[in-house]
């Protein structure tokens, strides 16, 4: 199922104006295409972002125009304060050039180290870089990590599972994911004397300032004193 979108052309510097009538501000740009300014209602938007994410074709639509284009969401901007989408940029794709894309890193299954040995999954990426043809753009890459029986297995970027026409552009010995042994007993007792150092530091410090800011004071009250005099 494709994922689809309509936009509407907007007067460029006008976003303040279509923020307050409940829309987002958007950008359409590409390879031989001038910039359009244009706005998506927002319930739309927010459901296309769940399902697409930056790495799914979109066809996108601006009213009044009967073809419809593919694209991409290059970029958002989100205002957690408020709750919402403040702008969004829209890259026009070449279907016959190839692309550079962020395509996430799904990860599957149970750990057996972590499951049965008690240790701590260490996940070190979320998403890796790919090149390919805008027809073999995947949303998501899965990771397996069912494959991590032991404290000295791990997966890297070379290992990943990758769809024909695919092409990671990083290094392969990146490291994706492994398990991390449980502490021992010495070392939580390390850790938590260490804790207990950090603490009492900072209450010195905090202290000792309180009693700076205090001398402060009075040689300021001191100094009004004087002037009085």
């Amino acid at each position: 199922m494709s994922s689809i979108i309509t936009a509407q052309k907007r007067i460029a510097g006008h976003a303040t104006q279509d923020r307050a009538e409940g829309r987002i501000p958007a950008i359409l740009y590409g390879s031989g295409i001038e910039p359009v300014s244009l706005s998506v209602d927002p319930l739309t938007f927010e459901r296309l972002y769940k399902e697409a994410g930056e790495s799914t074709l979109i066809d996108f639509t601006i009213e009044g125009q009967s073809e419809p284009t593919k694209v991409l969401i290059q970029d958002v901007q989100f205002d957690s304060l408020k709750d919402r989408f403040t702008h969004v940029d829209f890259r026009q794709v070449n279907m016959s050039q190839e692309m550079h894309a962020t395509v996430e890193l799904r990860f599957i299954g149970e750990a057996p180290a972590v499951k049965a040995l008690g240790g701590t999954l260490n996940m070190q990426r979320e998403d890796v870089e790919v090149k390919c043809l805008p027809k073999d753009l995947v949303n998501h890459i899965d990771v397996d990590i069912t494959v991590l029986t032991t404290f000295d297995d791990a997966i890297h970027i070379k290992d990943l599972p990758v769809p024909t026409g695919v092409t990671i552009v990083e290094h392969g010995d990146g490291l994706v994911a492994k398990v991390l042994a449980p502490l021992s007993e010495d070392a939580l007792k390390a850790m938590e004397e260490s804790q207990v150092g950090d603490v009492t530091a900072i209450e010195i410090e905090k202290k000792k300032e309180g009693e700076d800011a205090e001398a402060g004071e009075e040689k300021k009250d001191e100094k009004k004193d004087e002037k009085k005099k």
